[in-house]
């Protein structure tokens, strides 16, 4: 019975590796929120708080932290429509290419199909039995994961990669803003410092885990970097309060 049991378990997929067409899809969707996460909370918390080295008053902290949040949210939404619409157009006129020369050439098409793994160290009539197979279960998804790395499923709509962009950044963008209004004047910087920092080493091991890092060198990266400019915008900006050139 241990014997069936362990033969069986090692026949299944290793649960740390991504065996699932989709997943690595999956995960660099959530790595892409996470770093709109933090691009919102950097971004916006250095914003508020450059405000607030010169002034504590709600209004003007109010007015620059919701036009760097809409700013910044729509600008990596653009971005990232812009970068996922060229990628997808040039994976979908792949896959038509492919879909073409699987319906005109068939015969060619499979003698690639062979070559390719008969150069991966498959002897040549193994390689081609191979090919055989995977033809006659689904040619396409064959060609176009040997050939291309393709996976179908995984070609990424434009419009979806932009609004998961701007959300995850609006959701960073959001904890700098509540942690510099509620709080009383005399505490808002403080808070804001304490908050943005706490959430970037949410965000550096979150990111860490998911690309399976170190996460106490991920969570450093980020926090230095993070205090390093919430510092220098808040200097910048009691430098321009008091010399009163603001």
């Amino acid at each position: 019975m241990a014997s069936d049991t362990a033969n069986a378990s090692s026949q299944q997929p290793h649960a740390d590796e991504p065996h699932r067409g989709g997943v690595a899809q999956r995960l660099n969707w959530l790595r892409a929120g996470v770093l709109g996460a933090n691009d919102g909370i950097v971004s916006v918390a250095a914003i508020v708080v450059g405000v607030a080295g010169v002034t504590t008053a709600t209004a003007p902290i109010l007015t620059a932290g919701v036009a760097g949040l809409l700013g910044g949210a729509i600008s990596m939404a653009l971005g990232e429509y812009v970068s996922v619409s060229s990628q997808s157009d040039s994976e979908k006129a792949l896959i038509a290419k492919e879909r073409w020369e699987l319906a005109e050439m068939p015969e060619q098409e499979l003698a690639e199909l062979a070559g390719l793994y008969e150069a991966k160290g498959l002897a040549p009539a193994t390689a081609r039995q191979v090919a055989v197979e995977l033809t006659e279960h689904d040619a396409l998804a064959a060609h176009l994961s040997a050939e291309l790395h393709i996976d179908e499923r995984d070609v990424v709509s434009p419009w979806h990669a932009a609004f998961a962009s701007a959300v995850a950044f609006t959701i960073g963008a959001i904890l700098p803003l509540l942690a510099i209004l509620l709080p009383p004047e005399a505490w808002r910087v403080p808070v804001t410092f304490v908050a943005v920092l706490a959430a970037l080493a949410i965000t550096g091991a979150v990111g860490a885990h998911l690309g399976g890092s170190s996460r106490l060198r991920a969570m450093l990266r980020v926090v230095i970097g993070g205090a390093l400019a919430l510092a220098v915008t808040f200097t910048i900006g009691m430098l321009l309060g008091t010399t009163g050139v603001v």
